[in-house]
C-alpha cells in the first residue's frame, strides 16, 4: 500500500511540472508573438520563476540534444521521460 502511494505521489509531481513545462511553453509563445510584453513586471516575474524552476531540469537534457537552432526540443523530451518512467513504476507496482 505504502509503495502505492509513493506511486501517486510522484504521479502528481510528474503532472505538476509537465503542467509547468506547458505554462512556460505558452508564455514564450505569447512573449515572442508580442502578445505579451517583458515590460509588465507580472510577466516578467512570472517567466523568471518558471525559468528558475525548469532550467536545473532542462539543462542536463539540453547538453545531450543536438544543436536545433531556434527549436528547443528539451521541454518534449521531459515529457515524454517522465512519462515514460510512470510507465515503468505503474508496471513494477
Amino acid at each position: 500500500m505504502l509503495i502505492y502511494t509513493l506511486y501517486q505521489i510522484i504521479s502528481y509531481l510528474v503532472q505538476i511540472i509537465v503542467m509547468v513545462v506547458i505554462v512556460q511553453f505558452v508564455l514564450s509563445l505569447l512573449i515572442s508573438f508580442n502578445v505579451v510584453s517583458m515590460q509588465n513586471q507580472f510577466v516578467e516575474g512570472l517567466w523568471r520563476a518558471l525559468n528558475a524552476i525548469l532550467d536545473p531540469i532542462l539543462r542536463p537534457i539540453r547538453r545531450l540534444l543536438p544543436d536545433t537552432g531556434m527549436l528547443d526540443l528539451s521541454p518534449l523530451v521531459l515529457i515524454v521521460g517522465l512519462n515514460i518512467i510512470l510507465i515503468i513504476l505503474g508496471n513494477l507496482i
